[in-house]
């Protein structure tokens, strides 16, 4: 069942031996629209300093509130510093790959590196790296290569249809299986008094501005009018998903014959 970016907000990160700290932001790729990290704010046990937490990490005993990982504090204490106010680079993820042992997510076709989900392989036979093999690793990597965005920062993008604006973003829904986001949601007030929200999946997105903080799309504000309410109170169930693609006669990103 899918769920809300901003429930995630404030929920409290749990080590194998105590408390990290909670969630205050949400990190995505711009490239296949997965959350790649938890952006966590460790409080006075890690005084000034925010933490990542990759959803390999994360247990299957996540749940609303409460997300606890397999790590432990002192793994989270030593891990490499990231400056969550400015671009990550991919150099910066390299690192931090490398110190947890993570694969890289972005090696393959798959949301992860091993397949749809953020499931770790078994373990290697640890093998010490030179600094020779570190630098021919890297060397095809810009040092200003980045993809990660701030989900925090994308709420309240304004949504460009084909003819006018439908709004702006207020919220993501993601499957907490294989944490891709499916949809934006979209909050259509600003033009439509009384308006409704409505649910945009990522595959129907164009471009995003990000420069000028806007979203475009191809469709148009009377398919917008004419789709189903989101209703933020009600579980999204997969007969709901399937009247949204109806409605906008687009392909399920759950068929075979999708791209999504």
């Amino acid at each position: 069942m899918m769920q809300s970016v901003s429930k995630l907000v404030d929920s409290k990160i749990t080590a194998t031996d105590g408390e990290v700290g909670h969630v205050r932001d949400v990190y995505f790729d711009d490239v296949r629209w997965t959350i790649r990290y938890l952006v966590v704010d460790a409080g006075t046990w890690l005084t000034g300093r925010d933490v990542l937490i990759s959803p390999y990490s994360v247990t299957h005993e996540a749940q609303q509130g409460h997300i606890p990982v397999r790590l432990t504090r002192e793994q989270v204490k030593n891990s490499p510093p990231i400056d969550t106010h400015q671009p990550v680079s991919r150099q910066h993820e390299r690192q931090y790959m490398d110190y947890y042992a993570y694969p890289a997510y972005w090696a393959g076709s798959d949301l992860w590196a091993m397949g749809g989900l953020p499931v770790l392989p078994p373990p290697l036979p640890t093998a010490v790296e030179t600094q020779a093999e570190i630098q021919a690793r890297d060397k095809d990597i810009p040092e200003e290569d980045f993809h990660l965005r701030s989900c925090g920062d994308v709420k309240g993008h304004d949504i460009q249809a084909m003819d006018e604006s439908i709004g702006h973003v207020s919220d993501f829904l993601y499957d907490p299986a294989s944490w891709a986001i499916r949809y934006l949601v979209v909050d259509t007030s600003g033009w439509w008094p009384g308006g409704k929200k409505v649910l945009l999946a990522t595959p129907w997105i164009d471009r995003i501005d990000w420069a000028d903080r806007t979203v475009f799309t191809g469709l148009t504000r009377d398919e917008v009018k004419n789709s189903p309410e989101y209703q933020e109170a009600v579980p999204l169930e997969r007969a709901y998903e399937e009247s949204l693609h109806a409605a906008y006669k687009r392909p399920a990103y759950w068929s075979a014959n999708s791209d999504g």
